[in-house]
């Protein structure tokens, strides 16, 4: 046999070399096709689950007139780099799409619920939504098995999928995890400018990304879901208002009746914000017997027009305790998750500074909404907590109104000082279940299915017996010496789902956030009762937004304030309702889409500059226009330099 030559052995070794470079060529070809491939099934499902159907879906990844091609490039350079890191192909998966397939199942339940999708805000309170999830399993349980058996269904396959398939896949060389570096790192980085959306950017015009901040669902529908998501990050930070500067704070006028006092017997204050009271009598086509709000509607004052629907209480509360507006925060905000974290002006403070007890009181968790720490900063003398109330009588699983109101009376009957006291009432927090009362008193003619009839006959059940505890309030005010006085209100309107659709009342489950204003009063007006036991009951109100409310408590109180009589005053002369999307002329007349460009009128600009400088910027406005807010500071002040000193001397 001959021996191999050299020219035909380096022949060989080079035909060898070139079929093992053309086999990892094609090995990383189809690696690579490969990424696409599940990017582009990643965003299918994020997009199907997100948007609760299949519809719309396919024309969002396909179309060159929508962001899902670029939002389907933007995964697979986010696999392409993981996978560098990692070390292997399709590692980097494991990692992402069990995180944004979770987020995209939260939204869809989010706007279930609500009216709009997860915002990366939202994430700060995953612990009251876990909190949640036993009232919600016991709604529906069925639903809840389902979802159940699907989370532990995903957690088995992801597990198999970690402990078995991760040392399957196929290694990277380290020449191949620089290349992907390289071209993935640069592209991805070149890619976050696009999220300023307050820029214009001639890329993101030409991939068809159009930040729609004014109206988020259109902005996830037409972006997708994580690209929206993205252009809500750089919304936790408030950007402040053209202008901001210590002078123009000093130029906003002072009103000339700033520190006047009407009277000098000093009233208590009661402010109770109802859980999802609303009036039921308004769904058309329903016929209630006997009325279930007689005594709220006897001295309804007026109406609020709540910013929020079927949810997010805290962001009314925000408003009726400091008369700050939402209309000026990042849409999707929580003040009280994001914002408030040092001493805030409010009611609780305005009302100590004259010499009051501030006193809030809720029938659950401290920590829910962060209200622990909120009213602390919000200047109340006391919290009581679900923790800090005797055992109180339970319908369902929620605190009765009626046995807030008695502890309310409590408080009121030992407290020597006048008191500013706040509450905020649980017994009608949705789900409405069909056993939470028993027997129902109202009957109810109406055309509405089995299942939206039940949710809505529990809480008509439920108002009946907020306005039989408001009725109780009443009568034991009318009997103190000093005088009391009432403001009740609505947070929202309820999360009724499907009987809000059947009866024609909304177009869809949940309120519209851009319509015509008599669209948006139907959608939005809770009750409102502006009550003193001696003068009655105050009229005429009409629509206004929880932020109007401190004007009312510090003027029914006999009291002039240079914030919540001054400037929320001037506010008040012209516009009834100021919400991101509507301004409500006093007139009747509306400006919506407002915020949307152009100049603000002079008492808006005033009312947004004082905002941004108390929650946000130098406090330029705390001695003018919140002395009571800053006395109770200068007094926590010289109380901690005390405790210093006697601490330096012991």
């Amino acid at each position: 046999m001959p021996e191999e030559t050299p020219r035909a052995n380096f022949s060989g070794r080079a035909a060898i070399a070139a079929a093992g470079l053309r086999g990892r060529l094609i090995e990383n070809l189809l690696v690579s096709f490969n990424c696409c491939l599940l990017a582009m099934l990643l965003v299918v499902a994020v997009e199907w689950i997100a948007r609760g159907a299949f519809q719309g879906v396919p024309e969002f990844v396909v179309s060159t007139s929508r962001a899902g091609p670029a939002t389907v490039a933007l995964v697979a350079l986010m696999l392409f780099a993981g996978d560098a890191i990692l070390g292997a192909a399709y590692r980097s998966l494991l990692l992402i799409a069990p995180v944004v397939l979770l987020l995209a199942f939260f939204s869809a339940q989010k706007q279930l619920f609500l009216s709009d999708p997860l915002y990366p805000s939202d994430l700060l309170f995953a612990r009251q939504i876990l909190e949640l999830l036993p009232v919600i399993v016991d709604a529906r349980p069925l639903a809840a098995l389902g979802i159940g058996v699907v989370f532990l269904l995903a957690i088995g396959i992801l597990a198999y999928a970690v402990l078995f398939a991760w040392t399957r896949f196929p290694k990277l060389n380290t020449r191949g995890r620089l290349l992907r570096l390289a071209i993935a790192v640069p592209l991805l980085a070149s890619c976050i400018p696009l999220a300023q959306y307050d820029r214009y950017s001639w890329i993101r015009d030409r991939l068809s990304i159009l930040p729609m901040m004014w109206d988020q669902n259109a902005n996830y529908r037409h972006n997708g879901f994580l690209i929206a998501l993205a252009f809500n990050l750089p919304m936790l930070k408030v950007a402040a208002p053209s202008g901001y500067r210590a002078d123009a704070i000093a130029d906003v006028p002072l009103a000339a009746d700033a520190f006047a006092v009407d009277r000098s017997e000093r009233p208590d204050v009661i402010m109770i914000m109802s859980e999802s009271l609303w009036d039921p009598t308004r769904l058309p086509g329903v016929h209630l017997e006997p009325d279930p709000m007689p005594t709220i509607r006897a001295h309804q004052s007026g109406n609020v027009f709540s910013p929020e629907f079927g949810g997010m209480t805290a962001n009314v509360e925000f408003e009726a305790l400091t008369g700050f507006s939402n209309a000026f925060l990042p849409q999707g905000s929580i003040p009280y998750q994001q914002y408030i974290r040092r001493p805030l002006p409010s009611l609780a403070s305005f009302f100590r500074g004259e010499g009051y007890r501030s006193i809030a009181i809720h029938p659950f968790e401290g920590w829910f909404w962060n209200r622990t720490n909120v009213y602390k900063a919000l200047g109340f003398d006391e919290f009581l907590a679900q923790a800090d109330l005797p055992e109180l009588e339970k319908h369902g699983k929620f605190a009765a109104d009626e046995a807030l109101m008695r502890q309310i009376m409590v408080k009121g009957e030992a407290s020597d000082q006048p008191f500013f006291l706040f509450a905020v009432t649980l017994q009608g927090h949705g789900p409405y279940e069909s056993d939470r009362y028993g027997a129902l008193r109202t009957e109810i003619e109406s055309g509405l299915s089995e299942r939206a009839l039940q949710s809505f006959a529990t809480y008509v059940e439920g108002v009946r017996q907020a306005d039989n505890s408001l009725a109780s309030l009443m009568h034991w005010a009318r009997a103190r010496e000093r005088e009391t006085i009432v403001i009740l209100f609505g947070d929202h309107l309820p999360p009724l789902g499907p009987t809000f659709q059947e009866s024609g009342y909304m177009r869809d489950m949940v309120a519209t956030r851009r319509a015509e204003l008599d669209v948006m009063k139907r959608e939005h007006e809770t009750p409102l009762v502006v009550w003193s036991s001696r003068t009655g009951v105050v009229t005429g109100l009409g629509s206004i937004s929880p932020a109007q409310l401190p004007y009312h408590a510090v003027k029914g109180a006999g009291f002039r304030d240079p914030f919540y009589t001054g400037v929320l005053g001037e506010v008040r002369k012209n516009y009834s309702i100021v919400d991101r999307y509507m301004l409500g002329l006093r007139d009747g007349g509306s400006k919506p889409g407002w915020l949307d460009g152009g100049a603000l009128p002079q008492a808006l600009s005033d009312y947004r500059l004082l905002q941004y400088d108390m929650m946000f910027g130098a406090e330029y406005a705390r001695e003018r226009f919140f002395p009571g807010f800053d006395w109770l500071l200068r007094q926590g002040m010289e109380s901690r330099k005390e405790g210093e000193a006697i601490g330096a001397t012991s």
